[in-house]
């Protein structure tokens, strides 16, 4: 039988299963050790006095801390003058997946999306989207407060100073993303090309095949589809254009 794992007794595949267990332990220690050496970064410090435009207006972006020691942003995408279903799908992805921050809160840390879209654009997107989580532009923002998106960024306040501690990008946003540490779990895994996966399987696709569907559900990338969820969300009809006026910022 082609496509599935072998068939074997309870006894067999614990058996199996216990010594992947030690691999994975093993994978876990190391991550513990890279966080470790992650706490140990130096850092840059910058002007948290650099406006950014969020829903009461402009505000510092020290606000953004909200008057704790640590914030965390995901720096998020965005193609100007598109409609929603034009938006970047791959960071779409994080904030479907981060409703609410109150366990970061408790440990006094705070947390924010950035994008660089016109403000009008954001939060016509951010209602669209029912994201509850506090989004601001930096629109023109460069240096740490800004700069390129894609990336999720930390940052540590002391008094009126702040500073950049940590950033990171592509695969390394995955922690928020919890679907794809649970697709990893399943004997499919995700189903993409760059995956190590046994001889048999059904076909991979390129990476984030799935962000995008059409409106039966099909993935596809094409004019008449929309990031996954944005189809659960009230008024999201079938499309025929992306609209993408310019690249992502």
């Amino acid at each position: 039988m082609t496509g599935q794992p072998p068939i074997v007794d309870l006894a067999t595949w614990q058996t199996a299963r216990d010594e992947l267990l030690v691999r994975e332990k093993a994978h876990t220690r190391e991550g513990d050790a890279i966080a470790a050496a992650r706490r140990r970064l130096p850092m840059v410090e910058f002007d948290g006095k650099t406006e950014v435009v969020g829903a009461d207006g402009p505000v510092p972006f020290i606000d953004l801390f909200q008057g704790r020691d640590e914030l965390v942003v995901y720096k998020h995408m965005w193609y100007d003058g598109a409609p929603h279903q034009g938006q970047c799908e791959g960071c779409t992805t994080v904030p479907w997946h981060f409703d609410t921050a109150a366990y970061l809160n408790v440990r006094g840390v705070s947390f924010a999306f950035l994008t660089t879209g016109a403000w009008d654009e954001v939060a016509a997107f951010v209602e669209f989207m029912g994201y509850e989580q506090p989004w601001y532009s930096v629109r023109g923002v460069d240096g740490p407060a800004g700069g390129d998106m894609g990336y999720l960024t930390s940052y540590l306040r002391d008094g009126d100073r702040t500073f950049l501690t940590y950033s990171t990008t592509g695969r390394g946003i995955e922690g928020v993303v919890g679907s794809f540490g649970l697709l990893d779990m399943t004997v499919r895994g995700r189903g993409e090309a760059w995956e190590d996966r046994p001889e048999g399987w059904p076909e991979a696709r390129p990476a984030g095949w799935f962000w995008r569907t059409d409106a039966d559900g099909n993935p596809t990338w094409d004019e008449t589809s929309r990031p996954a969820p944005q189809w659960t969300r009230p008024g999201a009809t079938p499309v025929r254009t992306l609209g993408r006026q310019s690249h992502c910022h």
